[in-house]
């Protein structure tokens, strides 16, 4: 078990956890990637896209900041609302290719890995409870 998934009341600060930097990572590389994208999907589909990423890291910290156990839980599953969201966001940019396929994949890989991170965030914290 990793230090994360033995518990968050160890660390000192949200940014301590391995889940919110994973979560920062994956939200940088999405606004590099949609600097490249079409000038008319600037409001539409890359609007939608940097909301999703920066709310990911950002439920993380609000949910560290509401110093409860029950509502951090609860922030981290509105973060895997927003990756759901996102991931679907990178899968359509894919498929209608504003997205170059490799890039693409590589930044659902990453997706993916912070949401493994999310859940057992969650498992662990609800076996404290």
């Amino acid at each position: 078990m990793s230090e994360e998934e033995q518990g968050a009341s160890r660390f000192r600060s949200y940014q301590d956890l391995k889940l919110w930097r994973a979560a920062m990572e994956v939200a940088e590389a999405c606004y590099r990637a949609t600097k490249g994208f079409p000038r008319e999907e600037l409001f539409v589909t890359v609007s939608q896209i940097r909301r999703a990423r920066i709310s990911i890291p950002a439920n993380v910290a609000e949910g560290w900041g509401r110093e409860g156990t029950r509502e951090f839980i609860q922030f981290l599953r509105i973060a895997q609302g927003s990756i759901k969201e996102l991931e679907t966001l990178l899968l359509f940019s894919i498929r209608v290719e504003l997205l170059g396929r490799e890039t693409g994949e590589k930044l659902l890989e990453n997706l993916a890995e912070v949401s493994r991170m999310a859940r057992a965030l969650i498992s662990s914290l609800q076996r404290k409870l």
